[in-house]
């Protein structure tokens, strides 16, 4: 372990060092723990407000955004790829803005002020929809049911476009910033409290599946038959009963207050050691380390040395001139300030596995739902579409109460030895895994539409029912694969950027949709030329959906073998934390729970 440097040892042990813009200073502090305000209570029950807050956010979002590609194209009257993409671009940006709720919460606004104002912005798009729709969209009154077309207003398709993506930066704003404020309702120090933390996480995509449930049955069948603006009005209720669930916590919330700017850490990280290029690391127990049980990064606990990326030690290695000089944290950092940096590029190579993923799970988003729209929906008076697309909502709910935990996590805890069953990592894989088979199951759903087309008419006899193993496969890939992200980042997370680590779950979804888009318009450009009407054209029967369906399951299959790399590369953070440190530095080798 690294030792800290001092020009008067004898006496720093009550001190903290403090990293201001140019330079370190001490001042003296009692020693307790600057990571939680003691006075507020935090804890299950005042966590459980946040999970409200979650089942009725998400019900009010996919109110929106899950049958946002009909309402493209039977509405706004947008061809089949174009809304395609406009969905893949817009479920892009909401998550691409969890990093600009990420980077405030973690730097200057801390949670609960980042979870307000995102609410804030998040209520008003959703009014802005529900007006669009009612007032300028929605022309003759019932139309967008398939049936009757609409005639919407140029400045309501500017209104409706302004409140959509409001509703995605209010939305991705606040889901990580939440999910790490739910986290921070249990003390670390408390075994009891600890435990609960990690199935916390759970609950949470429990709470998300529940209020996805509802908006994929009850709100889905009113919009799908021309009801949009009631649609979109239960949804401006759920959030605003949200946004009101979430302050009547406010004077029990345990808060954690901001570490500062984790971007000019890492930037101070580099400088140093770009300075210190010609200049060989030290040895660990050399580097530089404030005194005390506080890092140098307010609010942060200390993080041990690790032995990769071996060049970034320079940026802690100690000069003869810095020795009587004050500490400069451009040339200077400590041992803590450089592990935060590599725990983010350790954690890079495992993220940019999960992009491919992300590119399979929105699927079920656009081309499911575009598939789905041209099969028979009907049988009797139940609405189909509705139930196929809740039923990975279904199967993540059981998994979530209690089939994981009680099953699977014992069963894996006899073949591998691990009492704690599946690792983060390994449940990442086997979600991987299972989302190839999803587009495998879409692929072969395509061919069997393609053979029952009806003539003369851009729909098939066979039944939607057949939709069900992919959105069920795609279900419980998304069960292993994004609560296993949610455990995996926010806990390799440094406490200075755990919003950040919890955002880049989010981030994955972004850059996956994006990377959607562009496979689709590739394709197309490829595939449509001369007579051909490419993959994917406006009538499905004349293309090869299947086709594309075949070709994410194979890039699914590469994506994998090149995350069994990085998982095996990949070794857990080491933080130093008072009365867990003995339980830290038990499971300091045990790289079987890291491993796939």
């Amino acid at each position: 372990m690294a030792s800290s440097f001092s020009a008067n040892s004898t006496n720093i042990a009550t001190n903290k060092v403090i990293e201001g813009d140019s330079s370190y200073r001490e001042e003296s502090v009692m020693e307790r723990s600057s990571r939680a305000d003691e006075k507020k209570i935090g804890g299950a029950k005042v966590a459980s407000l946040l999970l409200v807050n979650q089942a009725l956010a998400t019900l009010a979002f996919f109110g929106v955004g899950v049958n946002l590609v009909l309402f493209l194209t039977r509405v706004l009257g947008q061809d089949n790829v174009s809304a395609a993409n406009n969905v893949s671009k817009w479920i892009g940006t909401v998550y691409m803005f969890s990093l600009i709720g990420a980077f405030l919460s973690d730097s200057y606004w801390g949670r609960y002020l980042t979870c307000t104002v995102f609410q804030l912005v998040f209520v008003l798009g959703l009014a802005l929809s529900s007006l669009s729709s009612w007032r300028f969209l929605i022309n003759p009154a019932g139309c967008g049911d398939g049936n009757t077309p609409c005639k919407p207003s140029s400045i309501g398709d500017d209104i409706f476009y302004l409140s959509i993506y409001l509703v995605a930066f209010g939305y991705g704003g606040h889901q990580p910033t939440l999910a790490t404020f739910g986290a921070d309702q249990y003390d670390e120090k408390n075994p009891k409290e600890r435990s609960a933390k990690v199935a916390f996480f759970c609950y949470f995509y429990f709470a998300l599946n529940v209020g996805s449930l509802f908006s994929n049955t009850v709100l889905v069948y009113y919009e799908d038959t021309g009801k949009w603006t009631m649609g979109f009005l239960v949804s401006l209720v759920s959030a605003v009963i949200a946004f009101l669930a979430f302050l009547l916590g406010t004077p029990r919330y345990r808060y954690v207050k901001p570490c500062g700017n984790p971007v000019v850490r890492v930037a101070q990280v580099f400088s140093a050691v770009v300075r210190k290029w010609k200049v060989a690391p030290a040895k660990a127990e050399e580097l530089f380390e404030v005194e005390g049980s506080q890092s140098a990064i307010k609010g942060s606990r200390k993080i041990r040395h690790t032995d990769d990326f071996e060049f970034m030690d320079k940026a802690a290695t100690i000069k003869e001139s810095e020795e009587q000089s004050s500490k400069n944290p451009w040339r200077l950092c400590t041992v803590t300030q450089v592990e935060e940096a590599k725990c983010v590029l350790r954690m890079l190579p495992v993220w940019l596995c999960t992009i491919i993923y992300s590119v399979v799970f929105t699927q079920m988003a656009s081309l499911f739902v575009e598939q789905g729209d041209v099969m028979d929906s009907y049988i009797g008076s139940f609405h189909l579409p509705a139930a196929s697309m809740s039923a990975f909502d279904i199967c993540s709910v059981l998994v979530c109460t209690g089939i994981y935990r009680q099953i699977l996590v014992p069963l894996a805890g006899k073949l591998s030895g691990n009492p704690k069953g599946l690792s983060e990592l390994q449940r990442m894989g086997i979600g991987l895994i299972i989302g190839m088979f999803a587009m495998v199951a879409s692929g072969a759903t395509e061919i069997a539409r393609l053979r029952r087309i009806i003539h003369g008419q851009k729909t098939s006899s066979l039944s939607i029912f057949w939709q069900i193993p992919q959105y069920v496969l795609v279900g419980a890939s998304e069960v292993f694969m994004y609560v296993g992200q949610l455990e995996f980042f926010n806990g390799q997370a440094p406490d200075g950027i755990k919003s950040f680590g919890s955002s880049l779950c989010m981030a994955s979804i972004s850059l996956g949709n994006y990377v959607s888009s562009m496979l689709v318009n590739m394709v197309m450009i490829i595939t449509a030329r001369g007579q051909n009407k490419g993959w994917i054209p406006e009538n499905l029967n004349t293309g090869h959906m299947d086709r594309f369906f075949f070709l994410l399951a194979g890039l699914a299959a590469f994506d994998f073998v090149l995350y069994l790399l990085c998982a095996k590369w990949y070794k857990n953070i080491n933080v130093e934390d008072g009365d867990m440190e003995e339980h830290e530095h038990e499971h300091e080798h045990d790289d079987v729970n890291n491993k796939v």
